[in-house]
């Protein structure tokens, strides 16, 4: 939840204004700097708390000394506008965070080198991660790690209603069924943060979603997404569905960790949720069921940014090479949580951690987050409008012609 949060922030505190960027130009140059010996990296992250911190120090620290370079780790207060300034200045960290909303944002204003060409064994790393950190035609940088929503149950409601593992939905329908089974007072059937990432993940396994697969075009006011809003909304009036702060809890993940519903959907953050919040709290994790358009959901990751106008890009890359190798990548899942983004390690997750592998089952079919610069106001304003189909002020007609209207004015001015 404290990356979710974070990522909150970090929307509404960033601007656009980087078309001046002197550093364009030369963005897909070969890179500079030396890999070993003498160099001194910068490296910012927008960490979720002192665990992640701790890992990445001590992974930079690991190939520091591999490689005779230094390396200092920054967690940002706020990475966003900390980028947002270190790029206007001319001096922005080597390494950094960047999330998918925000890349192409910094894609085109040529504040990024991109280096996908020399990812070792990037084909490796899941598809659609890799779709996500991609601008015309080129991967610009490595995604660190990523995961889908997956269906969270409290295994104790479960099995006083009478279920079993033979009852996990694998359809809307039968999700739909055992949320009613499920449904008793003081407590709903599925709760989840009522927001677009959750209803997103609803639309792309109804067939539907905000944008087209190029995202030059707004998908929303389509009759798959009106299928699937009238679908949760059919649910929500009938008392087993209800968005988290409906029932008053902040997200699905303190709405099942409270009891005050039985299932939630949520990424793989609510793990570490339930464990330090709810340890009492007995549940499991399955893959989403399927809806109309088969089995999908919202991909979350971040990839490591290089920035165009780094002095230590050869260094840079080596480090990213070094933080995303398999090795790595299993000693950051075991210190904080995070989902390999290596399809090769997704045994090794889901035999080590096995109450994490519906969070990373799926990944073929998921897809991420819209990229379109500015797009997160207009999400901002279907997130008001599913509050307002929440309440019975808003029908899922208007609220889908608000986004159709909302985007379509954006993608206008690109």
């Amino acid at each position: 939840m404290a990356t979710a949060v974070a990522a909150a922030t970090l929307l509404a505190a960033c601007g656009s204004g980087f078309d001046d960027d002197e550093g364009g130009d030369d963005a897909s140059s070969e890179a500079t700097g030396a890999t070993e010996g003498g160099g001194s990296l910068t490296v910012m992250i927008g960490s979720s708390g002192e665990a992640e911190t701790v890992a990445v120090q001590e992974a930079t620290a690991r190939w520091a000394d591999e490689t005779g370079n230094e390396v200092e780790v920054i967690p940002a207060q706020d990475l966003v506008q900390q980028l947002q300034q270190g790029f206007a200045g001319g001096n922005p960290p080597d390494l950094f965070y960047v999330s998918p909303d925000r890349f192409r944002m910094f894609a085109e204003g040529g504040s990024l080198y991109p280096y996908g060409d020399q990812i070792e064994d990037a084909d490796d790393i899941y598809q659609s991660l890799r779709d996500a950190f991609t601008y015309e035609d080129e991967l610009y940088c490595a995604p660190k790690d990523g995961g889908v929503h997956a269906l969270v149950i409290d295994t104790a409601a479960w099995a006083e209603a009478g279920l079993t593992e033979a009852d996990y939905p694998q359809d809307w329908d039968q999700l739909a069924a055992v949320a009613q089974t499920l449904t008793a007072d003081g407590r709903v059937g599925l709760a989840f943060t009522g927001d677009y990432n959750p209803v997103g993940t609803f639309m792309l396994s109804g067939g539907g979603f905000f944008v087209n697969d190029d995202q030059t075009e707004v998908t929303a006011d389509t009759p798959e997404n009106l299928a699937t809003l009238q679908y949760i909304q059919q649910n929500m009036d009938a008392g087993t569905f209800a968005f988290a702060p409906n029932i008053d809890a902040a997200w699905g993940g303190e709405a099942l960790g409270s009891g005050k519903s039985a299932m939630t959907i949520e990424g793989a953050w609510i793990v570490g949720a339930l464990q330090n919040d709810f340890p009492d709290r007995q549940w499991t994790a399955v893959p989403m069921p399927a809806g109309p358009g088969g089995p999908a959901s919202t991909a979350f990751t971040n990839c490591w940014g290089i920035a165009a106008d780094s002095e230590n890009q050869a260094a840079a890359v080596d480090l990213v090479n070094y933080l995303i190798s398999p090795d790595e990548q299993e000693a950051f899942a075991e210190a904080f949580g995070p989902i390999p983004s290596r399809a090769s390690l997704a045994d090794w997750n889901a035999e080590t951690f096995p109450e994490k592998a519906a969070f990373a089952e799926g990944m073929e079919n998921a897809r991420s987050q819209v990229a379109v610069p500015g797009f997160e106001s207009v999400l901002a304003d279907f997130n008001t409008q599913l509050e307002g189909m929440a309440a019975g002020t808003v029908t899922p007609e208007q609220a889908l012609q608000a986004l159709q209207t909302n985007g379509e004015a954006l993608l206008s001015q690109e």
